[in-house]
């Protein structure tokens, strides 16, 4: 599986230059794309593309990491939105071909930390 890593980092390339069929040819044709916060799933290449496609905004990615073992690849992504930033967790799994056979995204919501522990932490 040497081959996810760099299909991977074609997916985001490919995502964030809107290159649509590049990006397909990143899926297997079976994807099963899973968002857990907001319990959405999207099985198939073709519904997963036009997601992506049709997503609103003027949406930009960078990647920040990649961790790669085997199968598995999980990626740690910044977004733009308009004006809003956020960040991403991905976990991709791959085939033996290295095409992307399954991808589980986290969008975590920022949020203020707890009072008192101001004393131990830089904020940024």
């Amino acid at each position: 599986m040497n081959g996810l890593r760099k299909t991977v980092e074609s997916y985001w390339s490919a995502a964030e230059a809107r290159d649509w069929a590049a990006f397909a040819s990143t899926l297997g044709e079976d994807v099963l794309y899973d968002l857990p916060q907001t319990r959405e799933r999207i099985h198939g290449k073709e519904k997963y593309v036009q997601f992506n496609r049709e997503y609103p905004g003027d949406w930009h990615i960078r990647v920040q990491r990649i961790v790669a073992d085997g199968d598995q690849v999980v990626t740690w992504v910044h977004a733009v939105v308009g004006l809003e930033e956020m960040y991403a967790i991905t976990f991709f799994t791959g085939d033996a071909e290295g095409r992307i056979t399954a991808i589980t995204d986290f969008w975590p919501e920022a949020y203020e930390p707890p009072p008192g522990r101001e004393h131990l932490v830089a904020r940024y």
